[in-house]
């Protein structure tokens, strides 16, 4: 037993001398200030870069500026839209049809027949007709109708007017509402 406790004991000094040794040799061999410096340089560059690298990632990339669309003139504001669009489109394609409008506006006003309170387009063709076309309320997809007279009188019936279409253009209204005054030979044969 004794000699176990002398082998424990001397495997025990050895270890002992080993780790003592190679604290004595770190301590000994004191490192350089140079390479303190440039450790500490080092390990400030690669914390640096690793940053650097970390803002180019988390950083959104500048997005490309596309042109902004100009507004459709359909979704422009109700009366911008009649008043700048709408009419003059239509007054060109009636004088291009040889007829001569005498007065178009759009006013607040009741309705031809129905005398309910609406925005209505009224239009007066010299020796032709007069028509109303009614938007009930200040927006081009509400609900729209239109009447027709011959001039010097009063309409007598109210139509609906494109009732069926999702999507409401300026080409569409304009040919729609020729439509309805040659659908009734007021501005050119069928």
């Amino acid at each position: 037993m004794e000699e176990s406790l002398d082998k424990n004991k001397e495997v025990n000094i050895e270890i002992s001398d080993n780790s003592t040794k190679s604290n004595s040799e770190e301590i000994k061999q004191p490192k350089l200030v140079k390479d303190i410096n440039m450790n500490k340089d080092n390990s400030q560059s690669n914390s640096s870069t690793k940053v650097d690298i970390k803002n180019e990632i988390d950083t959104p990339a500048k997005p490309i500026t596309k042109p902004k669309k100009e507004l459709p003139i359909e979704k422009k504001p109700f009366q911008e839209f009649i008043n700048l669009h709408l009419i003059p489109s239509l007054t060109e394609e009636i004088n291009q049809r040889g007829l001569e409008i005498n007065n178009i506006n759009l006013t607040n006003t009741n309705r031809p027949i129905a005398e309910d309170k609406c925005w209505v387009i009224i239009c007066e063709i010299k020796d032709t007709c007069n028509f109303w076309l009614s938007f009930e309320k200040d927006d081009i997809s509400s609900s729209k109708s239109i009447s027709l007279s011959k001039p010097n009188q009063k309409p007598s019936i109210i139509e609906s007017f494109l009732i069926d279409e999702k999507r409401i253009t300026l080409k569409l209204i304009i040919s729609r509402v020729l439509q309805r005054l040659n659908g009734q030979k007021l501005i050119g044969v069928n």
